[in-house]
């Protein structure tokens, strides 16, 4: 930062004064400390005012020059504009740190402030003496502070670059949640949380294994029987490598697929997951994104396939070697050739750099031939492994188990017999001996054990008896959280279900007395739940258990879909949310968090109710109806998951029948329209606030049902335009719609 003229930095100082103290004028507390320091920076303001009148830049006379001198790169009144524009950035970049309150500002300001408040009155004393214009008095002054100047400027300077540093590191970090909100790092913790020691060392000790670590060999392809423990054997490489062969030119990136989350697992955001976690610890090599991401914010909108591919080949130049594990690669999704096209760009990054590529999957043919004539090593749960994971689950058994050692050798030896390479069958095995209260009962169960091609179902069917065999309200709750788990659109976190299973019906506010503990839903689950204590995400143990529910949900609890609309269309119809819309990204921010539910029945309600619209319509008319209720539910879908930013992008003046076309529910579509024709209200071509109509929603989405019953309705205009210009056939033929007719 370049000096400036001594006139210059006092109107720069008197500018900033004003910022500072309009900035710590609204914060919430009343410190002492915070008012004496906006009183001492307007005082000595009104000093420099009476010198700026009084400085003549051009004079050459002795007080003059030694008046200038003070605005010099040595000068206290150039020192002090500079700490005040540095506290003026810091407070901007308190206002946008997350979670950052009023309350908390002056906390987070209050030691620049104070180092601000020493060099106040040593500018004072210098200005007063100024002002008598003493030149002499002034230039003694001077010289005897030029040394501690000199001092002063060392420590400011290692002020100014913590500050720098910390707006650099919070940058890095708005970066990195923009490009990707996956959190792989938390899962791979919780996996490795729960590794029993010793477990995976022959996988390690492969000469396959050691070949791709060390060795030529870039590609090492990892299948497995469904529960082999295939991710657990990800995550042991992923931390072998971490611990053996990480340094600051090696990197190391994975993938944890996940079934449940398909949708979110597209081929740039999977890549832009690589590309994070390469950058995240080394912001020096980030300048890429650091450039894509200043471009995106103005248009808001995120990286393209072919610009995260670009940014992830630069990135890659900075390391000699590169390690990607990519787990469960049969659960990412084939739709589009999505998994075809991640594993071809790793192909192709390969041959540019030394990337090496190791997947797990079950035997799926496509993915077998992908791999077909490159390193293998299957993925069993070795006899050793097993034994030592069920000696580490000894303690969770019954004390009369784990004080008889014979009988604990039998557990052991039992369950290692039966799994056949299976660990998920030993895990569902030592659960069902947690509840068992005699050792003749254990043995018992012991001996009824499965073994072969149906021992996993009936372990699961095994583990349905036992919830049913426990009291009535143990076995409402168990039946409750499998089908919401099971039913569920997208993983839920432990927040979201507990406050989903609180609500009854007839409520219109969230009855926190009645939010259950998460090891009470553990407990009745008879250890077919599991929460990722990381991302605190409740989910099933197995996908192979989401295949046996799916298979027997609707006989086992045949009103689940019923139970989880309502419950859905109960809390969106909530008196908190009848306020409509929140102005600010902070207030819908503190709705999100007091309200942990909304985010998925706002988005999910409709997929839920669609199979059970007529027993639901009564409910969902009491939220379609509602236009507060409405522009609730559209302003927290239309902004992305996990994030309160752009709050305020949505569409507005959006009704219950843009809602219904657009999600392609017919009964309740109908519904609208004949309690708007008795009410009299202008439903039917009503537009939002980019001039949509219901039937363009329908159109866009392929509702040909809808479009048909919109066509039929009074008043609908099907060439009506949106604000940009698209309208109903126009909207359906970009869309792929094109057997959707539009005539009349």
């Amino acid at each position: 930062m370049d000096p400036l003229s001594v006139t210059a930095s006092i109107i720069a100082i008197l500018q900033l004064t004003v910022k500072v103290g309009e900035s710590l004028s609204d914060a919430k507390d009343a410190s002492t400390d915070r008012s004496q320091f906006t009183t001492d920076i307007s005082n000595l303001s009104k000093l420099l005012v009476d010198l700026l009148s009084r400085v003549d830049e051009s004079s050459d006379d002795p007080w003059h020059a030694n008046t200038r001198q003070l605005g010099g790169k040595d000068g206290l009144i150039y020192q002090y504009r500079v700490a005040l524009e540095q506290l003026k950035d810091k407070i901007s970049a308190g206002h946008g740190i997350k979670k950052m309150t009023k309350t908390l500002l002056w906390k987070y300001i209050k030691d620049d402030a104070e180092h601000i408040l020493s060099r106040i009155e040593r500018l004072k004393s210098l200005v007063q003496i100024a002002l008598e214009m003493d030149h002499f008095t002034l230039s003694q002054a001077i010289d005897s502070r030029v040394s501690s100047l000199q001092d002063d400027n060392k420590i400011m300077k290692v002020g100014v670059d913590a500050i720098q540093q910390d707006q650099d590191r919070q940058r890095h970090r708005l970066i990195m949640d923009w490009l990707s909100s996956n959190d792989f790092p938390a899962q791979h913790s919780d996996f490795i949380a729960r590794r029993q020691a010793d477990t995976g060392l022959w996988f390690l000790g492969s000469p396959e294994f050691t070949e791709w670590v060390s060795g030529s060999s870039k590609t090492l392809f990892c299948p497995g029987i469904p529960g082999a423990g295939k991710t657990m054997m990800a995550a042991i490489a992923v931390d072998h490598l971490h611990n053996a062969v990480q340094t600051p030119d090696v990197g190391i990136a994975y993938l944890y697929c996940n079934y449940k989350r398909q949708a979110e697992q597209t081929t740039a955001n999977m890549l832009a997951a690589i590309l994070k976690q390469l950058v995240q610890d080394r912001p020096s090599i980030a300048q890429p994104l650091s450039n894509l991401y200043d471009l995106h914010q103005v248009r808001r909108t995120r990286l393209s396939l072919m610009e995260t591919l670009t940014a992830l080949q630069s990135v890659l130049a900075n390391y000699s070697k590169v390690y990607v594990v990519i787990d469960a690669l049969d659960e990412c999704p084939e739709r589009d050739g999505t998994r075809s096209q991640l594993l071809r760009h790793c192909r192709n990054l390969q041959g540019q750099t030394d990337l090496r590529l190791m997947a797990t999957s079950r035997h799926i043919s496509d993915i077998v031939e992908e791999f077909k004539d490159m390193p293998q090593v299957e993925v069993r749960a070795s006899n050793a492994d097993v034994k030592r994971y069920v000696v580490g689950r000894i303690d969770e058994l019954p004390k009369f188990v784990r004080r008889d050692g014979d009988l604990q050798e039998l557990i052991q030896n039992k369950i290692v017999e039966m799994v056949d390479g299976m660990f998920l069958l030993a895990r569902l095995h030592v659960d069902s001996l947690v509840d068992k209260r005699t050792k003749t009962k254990v043995i018992s169960a012991l001996n009824n054990l499965s073994k072969g091609s149906g021992a996993l179902d009936d372990a699961y069917s095994e583990a349905i008896v036992r919830i049913d065999g426990q009291l009535q309200d143990d076995r409402i709750l168990a039946k409750k959280v499998l089908s919401w788990i099971s039913y569920a659109q997208r993983p839920l976190t432990t927040g979201e279900l507990c406050q989903a299973l609180a609500v009854e019906s007839g409520d219109e506010e969230l009855d926190l007395d009645n939010i259950l503990d998460v090891e009470a839903i553990l407990s009745v689950c008879a250890g077919l739940v599991t929460v990722d204590e990381e991302s605190q995400v409740i989910g099933l143990v197995h996908y192979t258990t989401q295949d046996y529910l799916e298979g027997v949900r609707e006989k086992w609890n045949p009103d689940a879909q019923y139970d989880i609309a309502s419950t859905c269309l109960t809390y969106l119809c909530f008196k908190p949310f009848r306020t409509g819309s929140c102005p600010s990204d902070a207030e819908f921010e503190s709705r999100l968090n007091e309200h942990k539910f909304l985010d998925y029945s706002a988005r999910y309600w409709q997929q839920h109710v669609a199979t059970v619209q007529e027993e639901t319509s009564g409910l969902a008319m009491s939220l379609l109806q509602e236009s507060n209720l409405v522009v609730c539910v559209v302003q927290t879908r239309l902004t992305k998951y996990g994030s309160a930013r752009y709050s305020q992008l949505f569409s507005k003046q959006m009704t219950g029948l843009h809602l219904a076309a657009s999600f392609g529910l017919l009964h309740l579509s109908k519904e609208l329209l004949s309690w708007a024709e008795k009410e009299r209200v202008i439903l039917a071509d009503s537009k939002n606030s980019r001039g949509e109509t219901p039937l363009m929603l329908a159109a866009k989405n392929g509702h040909k049902d809808i479009v048909e019953l919109l066509l039929g309705t009074d008043g609908v205009g099907v060439d009506a335009k949106s604000e940009v210009g698209w309208t109903p056939l126009m909207l359906a033929a970009f869309w792929g719609h094109k057997d959707t007719d539009l005539h009349r």
